[in-house]
């Protein structure tokens, strides 16, 4: 997915040089598969803890806040139409990049061949591809923001150390999707201005951010997960679907970055941050006691569980 403006980092091309566009190279010839973040890592502790799944729904804003993003999802995704699918394939996905070891990289080649037809107009009228590498990147750039201002709320601020070793780590995961170092900000200090120009000149409140926090949108009931579970959410599925699209407007709007808030333009009150404030003291004292088989997701868990096997 195109962009016609130069930005600092990521640097808008055509098409034709977007990471993964080609065909795929063997094995062999493709050298040393890029390693995903260390075990005992920043990520490592961060991305499978449960309550990095309440961090998720401001980077997806995020990422279509773009336009030409936004418009790659508007027009072919499945995200209206099957997405309690396309949540479990994306979470599936992010927790392969950090826990699945050899299968981090094939992932990665996985999800470049299936964003090579992804191509369009978007809604100011450029010419966009899914890899083209300005797009791709700022996909993949949102994370660390999100995951920077989120800790402080959900878990606890991150040290200067912290921060750098999180943005480390995650150029690593950009690695394992294909991004080239030469299309993402190489330092934290090099991030910021980059991430100040794309929400001052890219970003905006794109159809699919506004659908994202509509909480009169239609979802249907969940269809994943035991059988009379399913039964009983569906039956109660009128009366559970308003407070649950609050709530996903409520995390989506506050655990976003301030600055990008409001750069997509979405009203965040004083009571509002208090209300979240207090909802995250109380998880910052429950999920750090709770047992590793409910704090932790289960992929996270069985790596976990792995690396202390392997350290004896």
């Amino acid at each position: 997915m195109s962009s016609a403006k130069d930005v600092q980092g990521p640097q808008a091309r055509g098409p034709e040089a977007a990471p993964g566009s080609g065909p795929e190279l063997p094995a062999r010839d493709r050298g040393a598969d890029p390693e995903p973040p260390p075990p005992g890592g920043v990520l490592w502790s961060l991305s499978g803890d449960i309550r990095a799944l309440l961090m998720l729904p401001a980077a997806l804003t995020l990422q279509v806040a773009h336009p030409a993003v936004g418009a790659g999802v508007d027009e072919h995704s499945v995200f209206r139409t099957d997405p309690w699918g396309r949540g479990e394939r994306s979470l599936r996905s992010l927790q392969l990049w950090v826990y699945g070891g050899e299968q981090a990289a094939e992932e990665g080649r996985r999800l470049r061949v299936l964003h090579r037809t992804i191509r369009g107009t978007d809604t100011r009228g450029r010419r966009y591809h899914a890899l083209t590498p300005a797009n791709y990147a700022w996909v993949h750039a949102t994370g660390f923001p999100v995951y920077q201002h989120a800790a402080r709320y959900l878990i606890r601020p991150m040290t200067p150390a912290q921060e750098r070793a999180l943005y480390t780590e995650w150029l690593q995961v950009g690695r394992i999707l294909g991004i080239h170092d030469r299309d993402m900000p190489q330092t934290v200090e090099e991030f910021w201005p980059y991430w100040k120009k794309m929400l001052a000149e890219e970003i905006e409140a794109t159809t699919v951010v506004r659908e994202l926090v509509d909480v009169d949108q239609p979802v249907p009931p969940p269809d994943r997960g035991p059988w009379p579970l399913r039964t009983v959410l569906r039956a109660l599925w009128p009366v559970l679907l308003p407070p649950l699209a609050r709530f996903r407007r409520f995390v989506t709007i506050g655990l976003m970055p301030p600055d990008a808030r409001a750069a997509v333009g979405l009203p965040w009150s004083a009571e509002q941050e208090k209300r979240l404030r207090r909802m995250c003291a109380v998880l910052r004292v429950v999920v750090p006691v709770l047992p590793e088989r409910l704090r932790y997701l289960p992929r996270a868990r069985a790596a976990r569980a792995a690396e202390v096997r392997r350290n004896g």
